[in-house]
């Protein structure tokens, strides 16, 4: 269990030092997630072939849906389990475990046979042509044959997290990468298997972080423990995870219909290898994101503790170096997609073509970048000091309200410069609706402050 010291010094410790000790170890997790995402599309691009990374980027929704199931039952769950853990309940936080495992084995098989039946066309729908859906489906049949332990995986993970153990979930993450990254070139390369090979790899990687995690909860000197008893569904378990999870859930589905709306739109103006360029560029901005995630989940429990204290000094305080960090990691971003894009993509591909289309679709999509670290600290403060409406409201208008209308109207005047422009537009715009907010915010909290 965690110490009892930690609220103590939410409350009173520099603001500074508090958020490295938070978000260092966050960021050093998300940064090796974004990494395990992108090790494949590198070794892909490099030994299969340009068509090769189109294909896996006719993968991104799917994989995006299956994060929304993962997060349904993982977020939900371990949010859960921590609160049952905080009011000494441990009976209940044991069964959560134990509904955790049986939850995504049941959603982890369901779901990849549903998708392994209607697989190409599925594919096609995503974007996907005669010449790449073959990749695609080769990457993902493997993918969703070890589904039930990626699910699985994920969950003990999560659980993990929420049981006082997030160094343990960060080291079975950063094996994943490892593993993944050795692997590889050997499946690749070596044995031939083309990317077949990289998605033997992952499920690979992810069956030896999964062992070790099920030893891990065998252990009986742990609080939290595998044992009879605890396996079966409890119903009051179930919809309270799924409640809680409901939020993640959500963002994930919309950002599967986004990506399949942009695949389609790339489709249609550019061919498969735009839709490959989007994958590289997705990719690497993902890596800036996950970032800046990471310095949000170092934020969190420092502005919920402060604001239920009622510190709305340090509440803004915390605020304010996290926005500050996250655009320093944006603005790098940015600079990188503006001066060095062709640098950044050949690390993918030595496609002459793939690297002009993706060297200037980066360089339209970090057009704005700077601020959007902004946006997301703004969007993942509201969901830090309980107003989760206003968190979700800020996702989802980005994505739903500005993204959609504009990747559907500007390819008509634009064509595939038009659907590359609506990305850094709806972050104008969203940033824009955020200081709204956040002004607004700020207001109240001055006022409140000087009341004290």
């Amino acid at each position: 269990m965690t110490g009892q010291y930690v609220p103590a010094e939410l409350g009173t410790q520099e603001i500074g030092k508090l958020l490295v000790k938070y978000a260092v170890p966050a960021i050093i997790a998300m940064t090796a997630a974004s990494l395990y995402n992108m090790v494949d599309s590198i070794f892909i691009g490099q030994g299969v072939g340009p068509l090769a990374i189109s294909g896996l980027a006719l993968t991104f929704p799917l994989m995006n849906l299956a994060a929304a199931f993962g997060s349904l039952v993982g977020v939900g769950a371990a949010t859960l389990a921590s609160v049952k853990l905080g009011q000494k309940d441990y009976d209940t936080a044991q069964r959560i475990l134990g509904n955790v495992l049986v939850l995504n084995a049941i959603i982890g098989v369901v779901f990849a046979v549903l998708c392994l039946i209607f697989l190409d066309p599925i594919l096609y729908f995503f974007g996907g042509s005669d010449q790449t859906v073959g990749y695609a489906r080769d990457y993902m049949q493997v993918i969703l044959y070890g589904n039930v332990i990626t699910h699985i995986y994920l969950g003990l993970n999560a659980m993990l997290r929420s049981s006082g153990h997030p160094q343990k979930a960060m080291y079975a993450t950063i094996a994943t990468v490892v593993i993944n990254t050795i692997l590889d070139p050997i499946f690749i390369f070596g044995f031939d298997w083309g990317i077949r090979g990289a998605a033997i790899a992952t499920i690979i990687a992810q069956t030896v972080a999964l062992s070790w995690q099920f030893k891990l909860f065998s252990n009986k000197n742990e609080l939290l423990h595998f044992h009879r008893g605890i396996f079966k569904l409890k119903k009051a378990i179930v919809l309270d995870s799924f409640a809680i999870g409901m939020s993640p859930f959500l963002m994930n589905m919309a950002s599967c219909f986004i990506v399949i709306l942009i695949n389609q739109g790339l489709q249609k103006y550019g061919g498969d290898l735009a839709i490959g360029a989007f994958g590289i560029v997705n990719r690497v901005v993902f890596v800036v994101v996950m970032i800046v995630l990471g310095l949000n989940q170092g934020m969190q429990p420092i502005a919920g503790y402060n604001f239920g204290a009622k510190h709305y000094e340090r509440v803004m305080q915390v605020l304010k170096y996290t926005i500050f960090g996250a655009t320093i990691f944006t603005t790098i971003g940015f600079l990188m997609g503006m001066f060095f894009p062709q640098e950044v993509v050949s690390i993918f591909t030595k496609d002459q073509q793939l690297t002009q289309i993706a060297s200037e679709g980066f360089r339209i999509v970090v057009l704005f970048f700077p601020i959007v670290g902004f946006q997301m600290v703004t969007s993942n403060f509201f969901q830090s000091i309980g107003m989760p409406g206003k968190a979700i409201f800020l996702s989802l208008t980005r994505q739903l309200l500005f993204l959609v209308p504009l990747l559907l109207i500007l390819p008509q005047f634009y064509g595939q410069t038009g659907i590359w422009m609506s990305m850094p537009i709806s972050d104008l715009i969203a940033s824009i609706v955020s200081a709204i907010m956040l002004t607004y915010q700020f207001r109240v909290f001055k006022k409140a402050a000087a009341q004290r």
